[in-house]
């Protein structure tokens, strides 16, 4: 019997493990339940075979980034299976899921049902179908009796939905491990690999004015004028110049392919209908493709506050550029050595060679390609459903994604 028989052998396993972790409601904000998961999980991995530790990310940490998060405790769990002085490969998924929302039909959020080849409940497909397709291709490996020539190791982490910074960049900055590659099992679908992704740059253009009554305008300094102003300048010249910008990668989609600018996610200001208002504010989200430089994004950014400043400092306002978060690229080259054994073994499993997709929106394996870990991000979808009311995964991939990661680890580790 060959390992793809005994995977197949083990679907009811892979729905079983499944449906448990989408019990457990993980959603992020807060960080609700990441103990009770994360002490399922590592029961799961002992029973593997795997030496299996909880690690707490300081919560000094946690609340100083997140305020919010104070009566809520954050947790990695890694696992090693180690038998062997060859590579390390890492197999990561984050643990935490958006909130259930509104709007669901087919099961409660948290209530995992089975309905034509789908498991539906939130995180089936973000990302405990994943983390279940790891375990799977775990238990398959332990039962047809493979030893692995070096590691492997598993890592649950919580806090992607957040940023990751108290999640996977924790782990890695305290060097909890240190493997040769990692795939992250994120939802990409049977036949895509994500071999990077777009970085952001997350900042609030403030407008400052000068209040007043509403009944004599002139005596103040119109805030909300001024944010007009700028977002026309945006809208007709810095958009237009930003999405010029092509990159050379498959992004899945026509219009995927560009950098971006959306403005307005986000509007605060204003006090009373009857004031001047003296302060405004708006949101700018910019994506980054692979063939920008993150440091040149901000300064074109800095450089054209600068230039506005010029045009409406006659009014009394000035703005200034708040920036929130920053979050590079990454990209493993699509003919590098990790892609190609990658591309082979789903080749080998679905019978056609996989797209080479760089992801649209942000991952976690950004903080691994920081410290030179060639990571690719590859699990069951289909990715279109994520943070949607029915969200669910294919059985067919949970099972397919099982067998591709299984002959991953056979291949550079036999």
């Amino acid at each position: 019997m060959s390992i793809h028989n005994v995977i197949d052998n083990l679907q009811k396993y892979a729905i079983d493990v499944l449906a448990d972790l989408i019990r457990i409601p993980t959603y992020n904000p807060p960080g609700a339940n990441y103990l009770k998961f994360a002490e399922r999980t590592s029961s799961i991995l002992k029973e593997l075979g795997f030496d299996t530790s909880i690690y707490e990310v300081p919560h000094e940490l946690v609340i100083k980034k997140y305020p919010w998060a104070e009566k809520y405790r954050r947790y990695v769990v890694i696992g090693k299976w180690c038998e062997g002085s060859g590579y390390t490969i890492h197999f990561n998924g984050h643990y935490d899921v958006v909130p259930a929302g509104h709007g669901w039909t087919v099961t409660e959020p948290f209530q995992p049902k089975i309905l034509d080849g789908k498991i539906f409940g939130r995180g089936a497909v973000d990302m405990k179908g994943g983390i279940a397709a790891i375990f799977t291709a775990l238990k398959a490996l332990k039962k047809y009796g493979f030893s692995p020539k070096g590691c492997i190791e598993v890592s649950l982490t919580p806090d992607e939905e957040v940023g990751g910074e108290t999640g996977v960049a924790w782990m890695l900055n305290e060097n909890l491990v240190k493997p040769d590659y990692a795939i992250i099992a994120e939802p990409s679908g049977l036949e895509n690999v994500w071999i990077g992704n777009k970085g952001n740059v997350w900042a609030y253009i403030e407008i400052h004015g000068k209040q007043a009554h509403g009944s004599t305008p002139w005596a103040g300094c119109n805030a909300f004028e001024g944010m007009v102003l700028i977002a026309n300048e945006i809208i007709n010249k810095l958009k237009p110049k930003i999405e010029s910008r092509v990159s050379k990668y498959d992004y899945g989609h026509p219009l995927g392919n560009t950098s971006t600018l959306t403005i307005g996610g986000e509007v605060k200001g204003g006090a009373k209908i009857n004031m001047v208002p003296g302060f405004y504010s708006f949101s700018i989200d910019r994506r980054v493709i692979p063939e920008e430089d993150i440091e040149n994004v901000i300064t074109e950014l800095r450089e054209f506050i600068n230039e506005v400043n010029e045009k409406i400092k006659n009014r009394g306002l000035k703005a200034s550029l708040n920036i929130v978060s920053v979050a590079k690229h990454s990209l493993v080259k699509p003919d590098s050595p990790f892609v190609k054994l990658v591309s082979q073994a789903i080749k080998h499993i679905i019978g056609k060679e996989p797209n080479l997709r760089v992801c649209i929106g942000g991952l976690d394996a950004r903080y691994f390609t920081s410290k030179g870990i060639p990571a690719v991000t590859y699990g069951p979808g289909p990715g279109d459903k994520a943070h949607m009311a029915d969200e669910y995964v294919y059985i067919k991939d949970l099972v397919g994604v099982s067998k591709v990661y299984a002959e991953i680890i056979q291949r550079l580790l036999s």
